[in-house]
């Protein structure tokens, strides 16, 4: 379908409903059937058309990856739960961190270990700050802000054994080869490490807020009465409460988990080719590596607490338990595939590369795609998607114009990176607010202020940067 400003209506249609309803369920609801509608032009086959969205978007391998991801860590999670790992980290952490300074630190100082993907720092750190929480008066959003400052700004600055750096670099190959652009893709990408201005800005900013206590916005509240029910999983809560805490049942499948994880890394990108350990992990299929690693840690992990006595039947239980928590999220994002799944049928990319794709003066090209990029990756809420639809307009551009190809390339980058950070239908703001039980709207509205001044910040950084560089 040829792309027209009907394209956007499905993400226009999500946000400001969400912000309405407080709930972004039934704003992606809506904003898929409505897609679907102006597809189809007939209610019942808009219906038939954004159920196969959905099917299809459930049935696409990645997805699935995904989805088996969060789902099993949210069960070894519930594992952990249960035969009291957990609570036995608490109550160890605690005696360790006598400060609410030292406990912020203790995130920063988690990233050499959890640098893998967004969502498994994320998943990994969150239930276990969560549990701290009670020991210091600190604002959740805060909390999860610096959770999430400290996550996807991080890792889309490391130039390797990330699961960003395999497709960070093909989209910019893809890009260079649609143009006849000769030269190395990795070494385009490690160069516009330093101009990926938001991504840098607001790490210093993170860390600024963190350690020098500046509050974001006013004191958060908890969930209004009504918002949720005190007698939901009362009696789970009471199970748990009567747990003995044990560190090491936390400890065994963590450290499990990480070296697996690092071994999956290197075993598939050594048998795609790679020939050292770096070229491995930036080779690896990266979802499918951490979700082999989490499989295995599952298998090792109940035999090692079955010969800690501890009883099957209750760890089956809470396995799926701790797995259907996070069936939130999960749905969440599969509605948000669905509905950009459908926007691309409705003509966007199209529409976006026609709209926008006119040539610029070279000086402000970088400013122009952080911008363009950082605006539609809000409403998508995905970076990669974001640098798939926009690398190639951003090279074209770049070559055409003669604009600096390495920043231009870091401003689309960024663009992807403030949309994943900043956006409620991001799947790491998803997953944060559902971990740390956060109204998601809310806490999207709170990083939204942070992410708005190092978006300013950063689209100042492109105005200025090819001046001095010039």
């Amino acid at each position: 379908m040829q792309g027209t400003w009907i394209s956007l209506l499905p993400f226009l249609i999500v946000i400001p409903l969400s912000i309405w309803l407080r709930e972004i369920l039934p704003g992606l609801v809506i904003g898929l059937i409505v897609g679907a509608f102006c597809l189809e032009k007939h209610w019942l086959y808009a219906i038939k058309r954004a159920v196969n969205a959905l099917l299809q978007t459930i049935t696409d391998i990645e997805h699935v990856k995904v989805v088996m991801f969060l789902y099993l860590f949210g069960a070894l999670i519930g594992m952990m739960q249960i035969t009291g790992g957990i609570k036995g980290f608490v109550q160890w952490i605690s005696q360790k961190l006598h400060s609410k300074h030292r406990m912020l630190l203790f995130i920063w100082l988690t990233v050499p270990f959890t640098f893998f993907t967004p969502m498994f720092r994320t998943m990994l750190i969150g239930p276990v700050m969560k549990s701290i929480l009670g020991k210091f008066r600190i604002d959740k959003r805060r909390m999860a802000y610096i959770i999430d400052v400290s996550t996807e700004p991080i890792i889309v600055l490391l130039p390797a054994a990330t699961a960003f750096v395999g497709f960070m670099t093909s989209v910019v190959e893809g890009a260079l080869n649609q143009n006849g652009v000769k030269t190395s893709a990795y070494q385009l990408f490690l160069a516009s490490l330093p101009y990926n201005f938001f991504a840098i800005i607001a790490l210093i900013v993170g860390l600024v807020t963190t350690f020098m206590n500046i509050r974001i916005g006013k004191e958060g509240r908890e969930r209004a009465e009504g918002e949720t029910n005190q007698f939901h999983r009362l009696g789970l809560k009471k199970e748990l409460a009567l747990v003995v805490g044990e560190p090491l049942h936390l400890f065994f499948p963590l450290f499990l988990v990480l070296v697996l994880t690092i071994f999956f890394f290197w075993y598939d990108g050594s048998k795609k080719g790679a020939n050292t350990i770096l070229a491995a992990f930036s080779t690896a299929d990266a979802t499918l590596a951490m979700l082999l690693a989490l499989f295995v840690t599952i298998i090792i992990t109940t035999l090692f607490y079955l010969f800690r006595r501890q009883p099957l039947h209750e760890l089956i239980y809470h396995f799926f338990d701790g797995g259907n928590q996070l069936m939130a999220p999960i749905g969440m994002l599969l509605l948000v595939w669905a509905l950009s799944l459908t926007a691309e049928d409705l003509g966007f990319s199209r529409y976006i590369s026609s709209t926008f794709g006119t040539l610029l003066p070279k000086e402000i090209v970088p400013a122009t795609m952080f911008a363009l990029g950082s605006s539609i990756s809000y409403f998508i809420g995905t970076s990669w998607g974001t640098w798939g639809l926009f690398m190639p307009l951003g090279v074209t551009l770049a070559a055409a114009t003669g604009a600096s190809l390495p920043m231009t390339i870091g401003a689309v980058f960024a663009s992807g990176t403030f949309g994943a950070f900043a956006s409620p239908l991001g799947d790491t703001t998803i997953t944060t607010a559902s971990i740390m039980d956060l109204d998601l709207m809310e806490y999207a509205k709170y990083k939204l202020k942070i992410s708005l001044l190092c978006g300013g910040l950063s689209l100042i950084s492109y105005v200025i940067a090819p001046i001095f560089l010039a």
